[in-house]
Parts: C-alpha cells; sequence; structure tokens
C-alpha cells in the first residue's frame, strides 16, 4: 500500500485495484473460520463469482472514500459498507455456497431463471431511459 497518498497535487488510491485490496488489507482484517465445518464460507478464487466481484469492487472503492474522511471514517465504512457485504459473501447460502477453502472454487451457481416480458409486460421496458440504464448496470458474463 502506498501511504504517499498526493502525486502532482491529486490523491491517489491506496490500492491499484480491487484485487491488491482484497489480498493486502481485507483478507489480513477479516479474519474468519473458513474451514469446511464452519457457518462462515469463502471462496479462494472470488473473482470468479460476479456477486463477489461486485461487492468487493463496491467495498474497496468506497473504503478509499472514506479512510479519506479521517475520525470515524473507517467506522463509517465497517459498519456501512463491509460489515453488510461480508455478511453476504460469508453466508453459507450466498455466492460461495459449493465452495470451500479446502476444495476450492465449485463454479454450481446458476444465474437466477428468467422469462422474457410478452406482450403488455414488454412495453414496460421499451423506454429508452430504461434502455440506457439497463445496459449501464450490466454485469459480465
Amino acid at each position: 500500500m502506498s501511504y504517499d497518498n498526493v502525486a502532482n497535487g491529486e490523491i491517489t488510491n491506496g490500492y491499484q485495484g480491487v484485487y491488491e485490496f482484497v489480498t493486502e488489507y481485507l483478507s489480513q482484517v477479516y479474519r474468519r473460520q473458513v474451514t469446511d465445518i464452519s457457518d462462515t464460507v469463502w471462496c479462494p478464487e472470488w473473482w470468479h463469482h460476479s456477486e463477489a466481484v461486485i461487492r468487493l469492487s463496491a467495498l474497496w472503492q468506497a473504503w478509499e472514500h472514506h479512510r479519506l474522511q479521517g475520525g470515524t471514517g473507517i467506522s463509517v465504512w465497517f459498519l456501512d459498507h463491509a460489515d453488510p457485504h461480508m455478511t453476504k459473501l460469508f453466508d453459507p447460502k450466498g455466492p460461495f455456497k459449493y465452495c470451500s477453502v479446502r476444495n476450492g472454487h465449485k463454479g454450481m451457481l446458476e444465474p437466477l431463471p428468467l422469462k422474457k416480458p410478452e406482450g403488455a409486460d414488454a412495453q414496460m421496458f421499451g423506454s429508452p431511459d430504461i434502455d440506457r440504464l439497463w445496459q449501464k448496470g450490466r454485469v459480465p458474463d
């Protein structure tokens, strides 16, 4: 981590990216028993899970913001961001459901089942504003 947060008068990130943030900071701060007999799960290849990548990226970005606040900034980060996201990630019913530290990544969860809207239902998605927002929120395959 770079403690020199000012480069050419601009504030720089503490970590270069989410991978560095997770490996150098988050995994060191959140120390939990994550064995096969635990009620806390983790995938050592978390980057294979879209939900985990999005949640951990959001945590990193929030951390970068709150670390600069001083005072209660990191406390706010824990209470408002880290604890809720990590609770979801550690949940045995969450995105790491079939993964374990011993057996590694298991890509057994499928995307939620969907049906294409038809008739009048399909018209509610025809607004250009909805289409624009839909593209912005697109997750990688």
